[in-house]
């Protein structure tokens, strides 16, 4: 199969961290940062390549100060329990000009059929067992049981995130052990900046796997995997092992940067797809947070024979 040609490549410009949500409705939910950090958007088609053309809804706008107010960061939707969900972070601190590593993670509600429709409530921040940066929450549901899975700064550890999972009383209330499952230590993971955060859950094959992305947001920025048994004890530690070298990384010959932030889907014939972010160009002016191209991508997957997700390589910008 031509994966070259299964897609408009960039899908959507300019939209970093993008997470898009296959629901029951047959639709498509997309949401990503946009490049202002200053509000969410939806969007919604009956085919992944129809989402480039789209319109955007703005569901959710900052906070005019303090709090909420400063770098929105890639929101998530998800459908819990008969709702609509959507994860994102924000700046925590009263004084924004501070506030760039102040995120905190929050949540917003719809129970509208039509998450596009109806009214979006704050249920406020998703608290963990102490206070410090934290972003890039997902959620996913084994066995009868919700996790929440996320990035956050330990102070006691040298870096500047690590992965952590919980089980979950509701959609925005951590309950039980909040545990470690990775924390940067391969070089891939370290450079420019100690980084595993971004995290994205398949399961499949008999097992978790949860994708993750680290180091700086340029081209060194890249994905790792973490793998459990789906029978182990999720909140232990020992049940999770990192693969030892990156699983999607920047690829010069095709003109890719930096590529991760990624979610998952099926497409409208079952092939699995990873969405991600990169760039088309090596070299950047100034701080990468702040410039603004980096490209919702989609690819479609394969399997190698130990059951271990093959992302390949970042295709090329294409156009049909």
């Amino acid at each position: 199969m031509d994966i070259n040609r299964e897609y408009n490549n960039p899908l959507i410009e300019q939209r970093a961290d993008p997470w898009i949500y296959k629901h029951s409705d047959g639709y498509y939910y997309f949401t990503a940062s946009v490049p202002e950090y200053d509000r969410i958007e939806l969007r919604r088609a009956s085919t992944l390549q129809e989402l480039s053309v789209t319109n955007s809804v703005v569901i959710w706008y900052k906070h005019v100060s303090g709090p909420l107010s400063v770098n929105i960061w890639a929101p998530e939707i998800h459908f819990i329990d008969s709702k609509w969900y959507i994860y994102f972070a924000a700046t925590h601190t009263l004084e924004p000009k501070d506030g760039l590593f102040d995120h905190r993670m929050y949540v917003l509600e719809n129970d509208s059929a039509n998450p596009l429709e109806g009214l979006w409530i704050e249920k406020g921040q998703v608290e963990t067992a102490w206070e410090s940066f934290a972003l890039d929450a997902t959620s996913f549901e084994h066995k009868g049981i919700r996790y929440y899975v996320w990035a956050q700064k330990d102070s006691r550890i040298p870096g500047n995130s690590n992965l952590y999972i919980s089980a979950m009383s509701n959609p925005w209330t951590l309950t039980g052990p909040q545990t470690m499952i990775s924390t940067p230590d391969y070089s891939w993971e370290i450079v420019g900046f100690s980084v595993n955060e971004g995290a994205a859950v398949l399961k499949r094959n008999g097992r978790i796997f949860i994708s993750f992305s680290c180091s700086a947001t340029d081209f060194n920025y890249c994905m790792g995997l973490l793998v459990a048994d789906e029978n182990s004890n999720l909140l232990d530690a020992s049940s999770w092992t990192k693969l030892s070298e990156p699983v999607f990384q920047s690829c010069e010959e095709n003109g890719q940067y930096g590529p991760g932030h990624n979610s998952f889907t099926v497409n409208e014939f079952g092939e699995d797809v990873i969405i991600y972010h990169a760039r088309n160009y090596k070299e950047i002016n100034g701080d990468p947070l702040y410039d603004p191209n980096r490209h919702t991508r989609a690819q479609v997957f394969q399997w190698n024979e130990e059951g271990i997700p093959n992302f390949g390589i970042p295709v090329k910008d294409h156009r049909g």
